[in-house]
């Protein structure tokens, strides 16, 4: 499939290069712009339409280059709308016509993917601007895969009364370089006073009167053209304007105006592109016979072309221009001027540039917008610049959930990482990824500004067009949960604000159908206090399956009583691998089981006051427990056995333990069959225990260095024990900082036992905190105690 849309979209580009040699341009536009009337690149086929005009005008554009960007502009339209593959194929049947149809177009080419090659006939060319037929310049040639038939040198200029006039003019047509596009508004904003705009005008004033050349000079995306379009419009009322592409053979025009009625104006967009006498360019002698018929010669220039070509033979023509310098920066006056015309224009597009326009001007901003947006866009693919577009996207969509300050770049760095749009990243490395983002376009724009040190944001012509893009899908809940934690810990920001923008995409997307918007609207009701909404939320979104949304919810009912209720939700969250759900599930589960058993204990059950008995050892209540061991005993359940003997042996019942224990081992109780083996068959020597607890200890397990401390203390060996202590309390372990305290109250050192308890204690020892609430010499016989013990 894909290769078929390269394949046609080869084809589109053919027959449109074909299509502007002929007299079929005008339909061939008209259906071309049909097609990508609901795109972003709607203005962009417009520009390039003229540049293919200029193309066949004899310009030095690169044909193939043309075409390509032509294939490109098809193949992006097919691939964001396959079903517009039918309206290209009807757009080129009629287009390329068979040869047996008696098409004039020539023979049809055969596409492919990489290029194209193109009949041209020798008719002429159709001005896209004026209307009229330009001399073709292209000599009968081969250029790469472009072969070009032309007839002569020059052809008829175009007659003056079609030209339009100064108040019909289209701005774009003439080099305007248009901005997006709104809906029920002009495809320009309203114009705003420049501060050469009295100087400018003054100048075209003088050319309406005496002729001459006037040249509105400055930097690229200064705004040159609509300010001279302007000036053109006020001081030239009534003109008809001539705007011949680059290149077009000029020396007829002073022939062809001579005598007629009327005031005419040469509008030279570029004026690099129409100097010199060679091909028919501007030249001071051309100039003469122009201002003798009072002919107005409005023009632009870039400064560094004017630098180039001031001091060159086909440049000399400059030194009689009046020339009006605009600058590319806007002045504060210049800027209060926006403001006002912000204030009474019903154009939004005005006051996104007051509001985020930068020293790069109001006319960079607005014409250099719309393509960084596209180049931007189109960088995702595999090929291009994945990881550099999902590191801005990252930045635009965490400023989209409302901080719009500098972002540390670890959190765009995690951010981009969850793009699952975007493949290809790993191609490109994350410092290549940075240029490419950070990089001045046209040395104006960047898609990211830094902040200070490593922190950088979206540029805000990105974070504008955002709000115009149905493309860019709406923010990920984890972004919003990203910009949630960045807004509850930074002061910057107003939690409240990004929260009720948080909930407001939650409910769109969980009105879409987006269970998991469910559980972050449930998550964010929580973090705002909102229990009773949370749980609604929790609830409809694990109805729905989401695990983790029972996980919480069966949280909140346990921990109002409702355990039974949780239950079923707490079994959902532990299947999907919930530890907490699972744990807590398993705490209700053996609380119901403990009033059951009990309930069949009482009833008589010998099994269940064996395991009710389990049940309250496992709780640390060894007395119930025995209780009930000694019932199921009775009762004659010789599986209670094991546990009974254990807990006679620790009450040192030595011979009746080792009765039950052994019945219990002979049973197959393993449990009881190394107790019975530790405690009378084989007990270990003191010896044999150090040299275990010692290993223990060396090795780090849990609680084994204070063990041992304790086993030295034992055998009076107080200053060997003191490091194992420092060394479990070093490791987490409490008792370690009370066993301390304790050898430090012995030898008359309260100051340090006081300083060991507080330690203790801050670790949760209830033997330090409870020696904190007494005297010295009832601390010292608690902790006396439970050494002993």
């Amino acid at each position: 499939m894909e290769a078929e849309l390269a394949t046609l979209a080869g084809a589109g580009a053919t027959a449109l290069v074909q299509a502007m040699a002929t007299d079929a341009w005008e339909d061939a536009l008209q259906q071309v712009t049909q097609l990508f009337r609901r795109t972003d690149q709607h203005s962009e086929v417009i520009a390039l339409a003229q540049t293919t005009g200029d193309l066949f005008s004899g310009a030095t554009a690169d044909p193939t280059d043309v075409t390509a960007q032509w294939r490109a502009r098809l193949r992006d339209l097919l691939e964001g709308d396959p079903g517009a593959a039918g309206q290209l194929r009807a757009v080129l049947a009629e287009l390329v016509p068979d040869a047996d149809a008696g098409g004039g177009a020539g023979p049809a080419a055969s596409p492919d993917a990489e290029g194209v090659a193109v009949e041209v006939p020798a008719a002429g060319v159709r001005n896209s601007i004026t209307g009229g037929l330009q001399g073709n310049v292209i000599q009968a040639t081969s250029i790469n895969s472009l072969t070009f038939h032309a007839s002569s040198l020059q052809s008829a200029l175009p007659d003056p009364d079609g030209w339009p006039r100064t108040e019909d003019v289209d701005p774009v047509a003439l080099g305007v370089r248009p901005t997006y596009r709104l809906p029920d508004l002009p495809q320009l904003p309203p114009y705003v006073i420049r501060d050469r705009d009295d100087a400018l005008i003054a100048a075209v004033t003088r050319a309406r009167e005496a002729g001459g050349l006037v040249l509105v000079l400055g930097e690229p995306f200064a705004g040159k053209s609509r300010t001279a379009l302007e000036a053109m419009v006020q001081g030239l009322a009534g003109f008809r304007v001539f705007a011949p592409a680059r290149g077009t053979d000029l020396r007829g025009l002073p022939a062809l105006l001579q005598g007629r009625p009327g005031r005419y104006v040469l509008w030279l967009d570029d004026l690099d592109g129409h100097l010199g006498d060679a091909g028919g360019g501007l030249e001071p002698r051309l100039l003469a016979q122009l201002t003798a018929l009072r002919v107005t010669v409005l023009a632009t220039m870039r400064e560094d072309a004017y630098d180039e070509h001031r001091h060159t033979p086909h440049g000399r023509v400059l030194d009689l221009a009046t020339v009006v310098e605009l600058a590319r920066e806007w002045s504060p006056i210049e800027r209060d001027r926006l403001a006002r015309r912000a204030a009474r224009a019903d154009d939004p597009r005005l006051g996104e540039v007051l509001w985020a326009g930068g020293p790069e001007g109001a006319a960079a901003y607005l014409a250099l917008g719309p393509l960084l947006w596209d180049e931007w866009w189109r960088a995702r693919r595999a090929d291009r610049h994945p990881r550099g577009h999902a590191l801005v996207r990252a930045a635009l969509d965490l400023a989209r959930c409302g901080l719009r300050r500098p972002l540390p770049m670890d959190l765009l760095v995690k951010v981009h990482e969850g793009y699952a749009d975007v493949t290809g990243m790993d191609r490109e490395s994350l410092a290549d990824a940075l240029a490419w983002a950070t990089e001045r376009r046209h040395g104006l724009l960047r898609f990211l500004i830094r902040g200070t040190g490593d922190t950088w944001r979206a540029a805000p012509f990105l974070r504008h067009a955002a709000a115009r893009h149905d493309t860019l899908p709406p923010v990920d809940g984890q972004i919003w949960g990203c910009a949630l934690e960045v807004a509850r810990t930074d002061d910057a920001y107003d939690y409240g604000a990004i929260a009720a923008a948080a909930r407001e995409a939650f409910r769109r997307a969980a009105e879409a159908g987006d269970d998991k918007a469910l559980h972050n609207l449930g998550v964010l009701a929580e973090s705002l206090g909102e229990r009773a909404e949370a749980e609604e939320w929790f609830r409809r979104a694990a109805d729905g399956g989401q695990a983790q949304s029972a996980g919480r919810l069966g949280r909140m009912l346990a921990d109002r009583g409702e355990g039974r209720a949780a239950e079923p939700y707490l079994e959902l969250a532990a299947e999907a691998g919930d530890t907490e759900a699972a744990t807590l599930l398993g705490k209700l589960l053996r609380t119901r089981a403990e009033r059951w058993l009990g309930v069949a204990k009482e009833g008589g059950s010998a099994e269940a006051a064996y395991l009710w008995g389990d049940l309250r050892l496992a709780a640390g209540d060894d007395t119930d427990a025995f209780d009930s061991y000694h019932d199921a005993i009775l009762a004659g359940c010789a599986e209670a056995a094991g546990r009974y003997g254990s807990l006679i042996l620790l009450w040192n019942e030595h011979k009746m333990a080792a009765v039950w224990l052994r019945r219990a081992a002979d049973a197959g109780d393993k449990q009881a069959a190394e107790r019975l083996y530790d405690n009378f068959e084989a007990p270990p020597s003191l010896d044999t225990v150090e040299t275990e607890l010692k290993e223990h200890a060396a090795e780090g397990r849990p609680l084994a260095a204070a063990n041992y401390g304790v086993l030295l203390e034992l055998q009076d060996r107080p200053d060997e024990a003191r490091p194992w202590h420092v060394k479990a309390y070093e490791s987490g372990d409490p008792y370690g900082a009370f066993r301390l305290a304790e050898l430090h109250k012995r030898a008359g050192e309260p100051g340090e036992a006081q300083a060991w308890y507080r330690k203790a204690a801050a670790l949760g020892h209830p033997g330090a905190e409870r020696a904190l609430g007494e005297d010295p010499g009832a601390g010292a016989a608690s902790g006396g105690d439970t050494v002993s013990g």
